[in-house]
């Protein structure tokens, strides 16, 4: 899915590595954070936390490639990757997960656009077939 705009393959703001920012930051564009980053990161494109980067907060995106320390829920609508060194502690929200070797996540994952499974109700399908089984065993 090719966007057409003016910020398609630019670094729009960059958080340096001696940088640290607490609060709500709404980014029209991709981010990257070398620096540190408390709070919620609302981006339109793509974020990603580099090598130097620790992030203690909740991120929204399009994409998110994570290289350093991540404590917070990740949800984006295409992608999310954990590199060979990073910390990932939190959940994932995604259609597409890439985990390289040697990174370390911590959290759940979810990949279905579909309802949560609150794991104490059955599906409509299994709930049918126990009623018929049921019926069955009468006879």
């Amino acid at each position: 899915m090719k966007k057409n705009n003016e910020t398609d393959g630019l670094m729009n703001t960059i958080i340096g590595q001696d940088t640290v920012i607490n609060g709500t930051l709404d980014i029209k564009g991709a981010l990257r954070v070398d620096g540190t980053v408390k709070g919620k990161i609302i981006c339109s494109d793509c974020v990603t936390v580099g090598a130097t980067g620790i992030v203690e907060a909740e991120i929204e995106a399009e994409t998110a490639i994570i290289a350093g320390k991540m404590f917070g829920n990740v949800v984006t609508t295409e992608k999310i990757e954990l590199q060979a060194k990073c910390e990932m502690e939190g959940d994932l929200r995604t259609k597409s997960l890439v985990i390289e070797q040697g990174a370390i996540f911590c959290g759940a994952c979810n990949m279905k656009d579909t309802k949560p499974n609150l794991g104490f109700l059955a599906p409509e399908a299994e709930n049918e077939t126990v009623i018929s089984d049921k019926d069955n065993s009468n006879f």
